[in-house]
């Protein structure tokens, strides 16, 4: 069974399992999937706004797709989780990509 369909399986199980959504999410990337990613990742954040690392990764889906002012709004508000959270390597990764994008 490959990575993803194993993630699938996991993810059938317990569908609000942060850690599995976030990694299938990742797999969907590596398998070219940006469309299947882009869901997860923004159901993931619907549900749970405080699981920092997957505003990263959806920042940077949405660069590669030319959605320049989603990445924004994402990194922005990944930076504040991470912020809330006390979480400064987040967020220090967070204000990178937005800088490198922003200016």
């Amino acid at each position: 069974m490959d990575r993803i369909a194993q993630l699938q399986t996991f993810l059938a199980q317990t569908p609000k399992d942060n850690f599995v959504r976030h990694a299938l999410a990742l797999e969907y990337i590596k398998a070219g999937n940006d469309v299947a990613a882009r869901v997860l990742f923004e159901e993931l954040l619907a549900d749970s706004p405080d699981y920092t690392g997957s505003y990263y990764h959806l920042g940077k889906l949405y660069e590669r797709s030319h959605l320049t002012d989603l990445a924004i709004a994402c990194y922005e508000k990944g930076m504040a989780a991470a912020k809330q959270a006390g979480e400064k390597h987040a967020y220090n990764e967070l204000q990178s990509a937005y800088e490198d994008l922003v200016y």
